[in-house]
């Protein structure tokens, strides 16, 4: 015989488990129109990698990304800002906002209820590797560096002691309250992702993520109550039965209604590698139901509400046509439209992580990074496009 709680538990799951049945059978693909495609990347002569647009309350649209770099990993990167007063018809120059003496890799962004601007990061040494490879060869040997190369990874890399650089390892954030004109200095966060945290209509700010660099693993929220100054953890999101968390990274959501939230992971086991995985709360963020898959090949997700209460999932696209998609859903997410392409003209799979913004007047700008065919290093595309009613 059913208990209360019991009962409660059966109806949650069959919930989750009929909305996960149902998101499999994707809408029809709606009708849409890409108006443009550009480089708005400045120096082509570095790599600029990992963005996140968004759009402030007071209309401008601000980019971050990793910058400074020479390839997709290297000891040089750092976080850079640049800014749009017209929607994204020009962008201002580059501000360097931080610069750390290890690798400062994804850039996520978000404005607060308040007003505030927070910046997050992670740090890596994935480079030593790369290095260590590049002391090896002999000079003309393929893959080996310029004389002038190796000697300026090499003081890049010994600005620390071993120790210090893996103090330096974590997951990182700065703020501002000023629009971005001054920040604070960097601080530690319990998760990384790369579009980072989002805003919720409680005044909450609640960030999706991965505890890297620590001993046990976590996938899950934490949430900070005082406008992204402190942080605490919230909740797991499970893992499915045969899933490890080793194999869930690269989190975004989207607050659906008040209480109500959807999540999406980047997704790397056996079963449905590459896939998005989404996960729902309906209770603020505090318990998350078991991800599952929505069919869509694909990573990592960005997640948008638009003016008319739709959501827009973005994702980087990385078999041919190699490029960016976007899918809409008009049932909060319980299913997803077939894919619009907006940009499938990709030289290879070193791009994506786009986000994307809806401007007063309705259409879109979507936002990635991409190693192009004309040019060695990756430059940041943006597209305006619209959707045909």
């Amino acid at each position: 015989m059913f208990t209360s709680w019991s009962l409660h538990r059966w109806i949650v799951c069959a919930g989750f488990l009929l909305m996960a049945s149902v998101s499999m059978q994707a809408a029809e693909p709606p009708k849409y129109e890409v108006i443009e495609t550009r480089i708005i990347s400045w120096k082509p002569p570095l790599y600029h990698g990992w963005p996140t647009l968004i759009r402030r309350a007071n209309g401008e649209l601000l980019l971050s990304f990793s910058g400074g770099r020479e390839g997709h990993v290297c000891p040089f990167g750092r976080l850079e800002l640049m800014r749009s007063k017209d929607n994204g018809v020009n962008w201002s120059w580059p501000q360097v906002v931080y610069d750390g003496p290890i690798d400062d890799r994804d850039a996520g962004l978000a404005e607060t209820k308040a007003g505030s601007l927070l910046y997050t990061t992670f740090t890596s040494l994935d480079y030593e590797a790369i290095l260590a490879t590049a002391e090896s060869k002999k000079a003309g040997e393929r893959g080996a560096f310029t004389e002038t190369q190796l000697a300026e990874w090499r003081a890049a890399h010994s600005r620390l002691t071993p120790e210090q650089r893996r103090g330096e390892l974590g997951c990182w954030m700065i703020r501002s309250t000023d629009g971005g004109v001054n920040w604070s200095a960097r601080y530690r966060v319990p998760v990384d992702s790369p579009h980072g945290p989002i805003a919720l209509q409680d005044g909450r700010v609640l960030y999706p993520g991965v505890s890297l660099w620590e001993k046990k693993r976590r996938v899950g929220v934490c949430q900070s109550t005082d406008d992204g100054v402190t942080w605490e953890w919230l909740a797991d999101i499970p893992v499915r039965p045969g899933d490890s968390p080793d194999q869930y990274h690269e989190l975004h959501a989207v607050e659906v209604a008040n209480g109500h939230l959807i999540c999406h992971i980047r997704n790397h086991n056996s079963l449905n590698d590459g896939e998005t995985l989404q996960s729902e709360s309906t209770d603020g963020g505090k318990s998350w139901s078991v991800p599952h898959t929505i069919g869509v090949w694909g990573l990592p997700s960005h997640l948008l509400k638009i003016a008319d209460g739709r959501l827009l999932f973005s994702y980087g696209y990385r078999r041919p046509p190699f490029g960016n998609q976007v899918r809409l859903s008009s049932d909060q997410g319980h299913t997803w439209s077939e894919p619009m392409i907006i940009s499938g003209d990709g030289a290879g799979g070193d791009l994506g992580y786009p986000s994307t913004v809806q401007i007063a007047d309705g259409t879109f700008v979507t936002v990635w990074y991409e190693k192009m065919s004309t040019s060695p290093l990756a430059q940041i595309r943006q597209a305006r496009w619209r959707l045909i009613e």
